[in-house]
């Protein structure tokens, strides 16, 4: 029904920049929101960012500043512009969206994520 797919993942040098891409495609309503986790070897999923329908934006304190998220709701995709990567960043990268069909109900769906890797 719905499906998301991230892209642009790979291997950056530290203090380099990478931009993760989340297309959206399938019974698409309303995407209320579209966010960003990410997970590292042997911890949990950790939340990164949020771009609401609204335009507003959040982010984690472990990115704020470094890393930009933006939506272009005509093409139902998110981005993630990572700047001044760290090792800790480092992850499998996944992309979350929230719809709302026509009477108010809310589904949340998930990428199958792409790896960023931050290393020399």
């Amino acid at each position: 029904q719905v499906q998301l797919v991230e892209s642009g993942g790979g291997l950056v040098q530290p203090g380099g920049s990478l931009t993760l891409s989340c297309a959206a495609s399938g019974m698409i309503s309303s995407i209320r929101a579209m966010r960003w986790y990410r997970q590292a070897p042997g911890k949990e999923r950790d939340y990164v960012a949020s771009a609401i329908s609204d335009g507003s934006t959040d982010y984690a304190d472990s990115v704020k500043g470094r890393f930009t998220i933006s939506r272009d709701n005509a093409k139902n995709t998110v981005y993630l512009q990572m700047g001044s990567l760290k090792p800790e960043d480092t992850a499998v990268y996944y992309c979350n969206a929230v719809l709302e069909n026509h009477w108010g109900r809310r589904n949340e769906y998930w990428g199958q994520g792409t790896q960023v890797t931050v290393s020399l």
